[in-house]
């Protein structure tokens, strides 16, 4: 996986997010509507595409998209 593929995921992930909007460097908390039920949406695309936990204290810590592909990658078995 690359960081692209990981933003492809996303942006299918989330209806109201426009492919080609979304960059490593965003914050996305600011670049599409985030509440409590897209970070459930993500907690779980992340599961079910990489077999990676991530918390809602780890969205929390992450600012960019680079965040939270860096937790990915580190976490990958």
């Amino acid at each position: 996986m690359n960081i692209e593929e990981f933003i492809k995921h996303i942006e299918a992930e989330f209806d109201d997010l426009k492919p080609g909007i979304l960059k490593a460097e965003s914050n996305f908390r600011e670049t599409f509507e985030w509440n409590s039920i897209n970070a459930l949406i993500l907690i779980a695309m992340v599961k079910t595409e990489y077999d990676v936990t991530l918390s809602a204290d780890d969205l929390i810590k992450s600012k960019t998209v680079k965040d939270i592909y860096a937790l990915i990658e580190n976490r990958k078995s």
